[in-house]
């Protein structure tokens, strides 16, 4: 898949949706139990809650976008449970995704960090991949555009904008990978 259809997929997605992949990318699993292991680990609710309702929506969405496949399996006494495994579509989805810095500093706090949670579970060096594309990234933030700042708001928030994308990199670089 294209990084263009990479593209076309996001935006028809929610965001983190597409981290859901990284949760059937080893294993087959079925939406709860993907739900369990959202709510029960702590460094992934610091980042990402998602209402099981929604939950199921984005694993419909992904279905429906050719990036998860499911098929149904019995349940002990309860109606039959869908158990999704990754595509060939969406296993080339997902590593471009993980391999993407994410384009403004606002999608640090959600996409990003989504992002190398799974990046740190494929291994140190698709994680430090991401981290020093999310550095280069970052530094061009810093650029100035050459818009000059003349009204006190103005100046507080280009002031604000730049303090905000300087603690991002120096958290970046702090990181461990």
């Amino acid at each position: 898949m294209s990084t263009q259809s990479l593209s076309n997929v996001q935006a028809t997605l929610a965001p983190g949706a597409l981290a859901l992949l990284g949760f059937v990318r080893r294993q087959p699993r079925h939406g709860y139990d993907i739900y369990r292991q959202l709510s029960q680990a702590p460094e992934l609710r610091a980042v990402w809650r998602v209402k099981q309702s929604r939950l199921y929506a984005l694993l419909a969405r992904l279905e429906g976008a050719g990036l998860l496949s499911a098929t149904s399996e019995p349940a002990d006494g309860r109606p039959p449970r869908k158990v999704f495994r990754l595509t060939e579509a969406g296993a080339a989805v997902l590593a471009e995704w993980l391999a993407q810095p994410v384009a403004q500093p606002r999608d640090i706090r959600l996409e990003f960090m989504l992002k190398l949670y799974f990046a740190l579970q494929e291994g140190g060096e698709t994680a430090a991949r991401l981290v020093e594309r999310q550095r280069a990234v970052c530094a061009g933030w810093l650029v100035d555009k050459g818009e000059a700042a003349d009204a006190p708001f103005a100046r507080a928030v280009a002031s604000y904008r730049q303090a905000h994308v300087r603690a991002i990199g120096e958290w970046l670089d702090g990181l461990q990978v």
